[in-house]
């Protein structure tokens, strides 16, 4: 009796203290690395360090990637206080030993927990704890929180993702909280003053039709994203093998152009050269954190060839031609037009014309040479033509 009154007593302090989001994190969307793709369950404190380190001796550091998430697993159980508990025998000393270490490499550390009695894979969540786990997640050094949406029963999900927001606001460390909703109940409308990332769609699979599905379903969102409160289309698949190159290539450009959550899901030790040059091309990840952090709009709509187009900062832009059918398309792409065009949701400004600009090609690194404002362009199947139209 007396343990459950001091934690009543503990909640109770803490209700009263102001609620609200630590607002000054993730004014672009967050970069990182997160467990579960690759590894679902098979997660260690040996696995997670070895992720720190390739992250930083591979040059994703370099690239912009901070966070090293370890997704569910690693807790266990609770213990005689109602305190989460780690897994000994992968974790033997403990997560806040994770964390330090991971702080030691310049990186920030992210952990898991789920709205619901249990995580997706049936280890103690936060439902009832949600202030008692925020301060241990404080006091651990915890800098980003993935919280799921499994055996949930009857909840209401903006209640329940609310409480632990104010549970991470009163512990006082910021940290960055990721909702990981899937889209059940329209996050996208109300999860802006409760988190910093949400996800709209289900997981996503190391596919393509996987990847381009989930896609589909961001068409409609772009105005519900900007600084400090992003669409999450869900983690990366690059370099876990059930897509070429190509579809690989796709499937990053894309993120990128939707101002996405860039958080890798592969083996950072065992990366090929090819999975390295996709996730550490700094031309395309600067398209996803511009400051201005517009979500590409589906512009143009053909079918298996769609124009997506991004607004940047600076009165720049990008577009991404993307060909998502089986066959080689060979298409006319108007650069005048495409100069001069603004989003729905852009800025009202006065035209600009394809002279105010230099074209870049960022996969081939270098600028088109135009001689006219209409020109042919091949793509391949599955894949992207990605440019930005740089101000002169």
């Amino acid at each position: 009796m007396k343990k459950l009154i001091v934690i009543a007593a503990v909640i109770f302090f803490f209700l009263g203290a102001s609620a609200q989001k630590y607002d000054q994190l993730a004014k672009t969307p967050p970069m990182g690395w997160n467990s579960w793709n690759k590894y679902g369950c098979n997660v260690s404190e040996t696995l997670i360090m070895g992720m720190a380190d390739a992250m930083v001796s591979s040059g994703m550091k370099d690239a912009g990637y901070e966070y090293v998430v370890i997704d569910d697993c690693w807790q266990i159980s609770r213990d005689e206080n109602e305190e989460i508990v780690a897994d000994k025998d992968r974790f033997p000393h403990g997560i806040k030993y994770l964390a330090d270490y991971i702080h030691s490499k310049g990186l920030k550390f992210g952990i898991y927990s789920c709205a619901g009695t249990l995580t997706c894979a049936g280890r103690p969540a936060g439902r009832g704890h949600e202030y008692q786990d925020a301060l241990s997640y404080a006091r651990w050094g915890v800098d980003y929180l993935k919280y799921d949406w499994c055996n949930t029963g009857t909840q209401n999900a903006k209640s329940s993702y609310t409480i632990m927001r104010d549970a991470l606001y009163a512990a006082k460390r910021p940290i960055v909280f990721s909702l990981c909703e899937w889209g059940s109940n329209k996050p996208w409308e109300w999860a802006g003053e409760i988190g910093h990332l949400w996800r709209t769609t289900g997981d996503i699979s190391d596919s393509w039709n996987s990847m381009i599905s989930i896609l589909s379903q961001q068409k409609d969102l772009a105005k519900f994203a900007g600084p400090g409160h992003w669409n999450d289309p869900d983690m990366l698949e690059v370099g876990n093998g059930g897509m070429t190159t190509e579809e690989y290539k796709t499937h990053f450009s894309l993120w990128c152009m939707l101002a996405a959550p860039l958080l890798a899901g592969n083996d950072l030790q065992n990366m090929s050269p090819e999975t390295k040059s996709i996730l550490t091309n700094k031309e395309i990840i600067a398209l996803d954190q511009d400051i201005l952090g517009k979500q590409a709009e589906l512009w143009r709509n053909n079918g298996d060839y769609q124009i997506w187009m991004k607004m940047l900062a600076k009165d720049e832009k990008a577009v991404c031609l993307l060909n998502s059918s089986d066959e080689k398309k060979t298409v006319l792409v108007d650069f005048g037009l495409i100069a001069q065009a603004r989003t729905e949701g852009a800025e009202d400004s006065k035209p600009l014309k394809l002279e105010n600009f230099t074209v870049r090609d960022l996969w081939e690194h270098k600028d088109l040479v135009l001689k006219e404002s209409s020109t042919y362009i091949d793509i391949l199947p599955h894949s992207v033509k990605v440019y930005r139209f740089v101000k002169k």
